[in-house]
């Protein structure tokens, strides 16, 4: 079938929205889907634990550089062309990991699938510029909540996929979901109406993407490495210099990669501090929360002996809850605002870190803390991701949707390296199973973050619902231009 001529009249933008919800939902359930069946990864792939966690560290570090980086490709090139060609990527990944069985070639199939990381912000750009105003909040909202629902039901179907069929169709079925998307993305998905002008700037890109992979290498290392370690330390060094020499590059550039202007407006770099504090909470917890589910009562003295498949259900509330709350959370803010309801959901959070840290021997402490998460987390990421949305020019919605989700997942990795620490402490051979009270300090941080994201959220300024400015209304002060141009 050919494809839809471009003068012809564009698809509505429920049929837009729904192709877009095919491919977030398959990169969403991929970027939990190995951590609970680790141990399954180094039996059939004939690998040692440092090697099996690879294949979580080589997709967070692609898709730490391709967020933004695709998000600003396509705010100069067309968003609706590089979203084809990063679900083409997701699905070549995927069936690269599915046909996979060596531990190296699942690491390549892995880095590739991270590429999918720009499928956000390039989504959210695409909704800005698609939907009508009044439509852009709920719309990005869900898309929000997909995105933190996905990674829960990545945690809960992993065991019976793996139980019933294979390691394998942990792959094979996101791969088929995203090679629907990248055919109706290419069909349906009409190209971008608003684009910045100039070149691309490699140079600010190479120093993004050098001061990305080595802090973030640091971080998901240290706890391996040893956080006195030369490497470690190594890292840490050569981010601190890349940092600033990005930021340089970019101040002196006349088309940056990314605009240090957008970055400094009160309402972005105050959101994107509440996203590094509650990236620390949220992908902490749904990393750890399932290992202390599945630890065996009897050897450990704590723990619920719960199966990899039981351990996701015990994790359902939390899933159930942020698809719930991300879909309220647009009518909320009509009502009281995006500000509060990214403060409420930061404070909900507060009572569900706490209620694992005074408890967690019983199932219905679990479910009860995870019901609590389930709606902090669902408010606040779609509050979060709408912000910063209706906060920068139209020309700027990916670049600024990407930095935001690259700033969560930064604070994931921060909190996640800092839990495997104090976990670790008086972990031996004899005895490798952490001690109950590292979970309780764990908790309590989280805990102490979510306070922190709280008051973080109060400071940003009030944010009132915009529309995407037209193709006559653009000014040169938006960098934006028409597609044409």
């Amino acid at each position: 079938m050919p494809r839809r001529p471009a003068e012809t009249s564009r698809p509505h933008y429920n049929v837009i929205f729904a192709v877009l919800l095919i491919g977030i939902s398959a990169y969403a359930v991929l970027q939990s889907l190995v951590a609970p069946v680790l141990a399954t990864f180094i039996t059939a792939l004939h690998t040692t634990q440092d090697t099996a966690t690879w294949l979580m560290t080589a997709y967070l570090l692609s898709a730490s550089v391709a967020t933004p980086i695709l998000g600003r490709i396509g705010d100069k090139v067309g968003k609706e062309r590089m979203l084809v060609l990063t679900l083409l990527a997701l699905t070549l990944g995927s069936g690269l990991a599915a046909l996979s069985h060596s531990v190296a070639l699942m690491i390549i199939a892995r880095a590739i699938q991270g590429l999918g990381g720009g499928l956000l912000p390039l989504s959210f750009g695409i909704i800005r510029d698609e939907f009508p105003p009044e439509k852009v909040n709920s719309a990005i909202g869900l898309g929000s909540a997909t995105v933190a629902v996905g990674g829960g039901l990545g945690l809960l179907i992993a065991g019976p996929i793996v139980t019933h069929l294979n390691y394998h169709w942990l792959f094979w079925i996101p791969m088929v979901l995203t090679a629907i998307a990248t055919v109706a993305c290419w069909r349906f998905v009409p190209e971008s109406p608003v684009r910045t002008p100039g070149k691309i700037s490699w140079g600010a890109a190479v120093l993004l993407s050098a001061w990305l992979v080595m802090l973030l290498l640091a971080v998901s290392e240290g706890p391996t490495w040893g956080w006195g370690s030369t490497k470690v330390i190594g890292l840490f060094l050569g981010a601190v210099v890349c940092l600033p020499l990005w930021i340089l590059t970019e101040l002196k550039s006349s088309a940056p990669l990314i605009d240090m202007r957008m970055m400094r407006l009160p309402a972005v770099w105050t959101t994107n501090v509440v996203a590094l504090l509650f990236g620390v909470g949220m992908y902490t917890v749904m990393t750890f929360l399932p290992q202390l589910v599945q630890t065996p009562r009897a050897t450990a003295g704590y723990g619920l002996s719960a199966s990899i498949t039981q351990s996701g259900v015990y994790l359902l509330p939390m899933t159930i809850g942020m698809f719930l709350l991300g879909i309220a959370a647009a009518p909320l803010a009509k009502r009281i605002g995006l500000k509060a309801v990214l403060v409420l959901g930061c404070a909900v959070s507060i009572p569900g870190f706490a209620a694992l840290a005074f408890g967690h021997s019983q199932g219905w402490e679990i479910y009860l803390a995870c019901g609590l998460l389930g709606i902090g987390i669902g408010l606040a990421f779609a509050s979060m991701s709408a912000i910063v949305v209706q906060s920068v020019p139209a020309a700027q919605v990916g670049v600024a949707s990407g930095m935001n989700a690259n700033i969560r997942t930064i604070g994931g990795a921060f909190g996640s390296s800092v839990a495997a620490s104090v976990l670790a402490t008086g972990v031996t051979a004899a005895n490798p199973l952490p001690k109950d009270a590292g979970y309780t300090h764990v908790f309590w941080l989280l805990a102490a973050a979510a306070v922190l994201a709280t008051l973080a959220a109060l400071i940003i300024p009030a944010v009132k619902a915009r529309s995407a400015p037209t193709i006559d209304e653009l000014s040169v002060d938006d960098g934006a231009v028409p597609a044409a141009a």
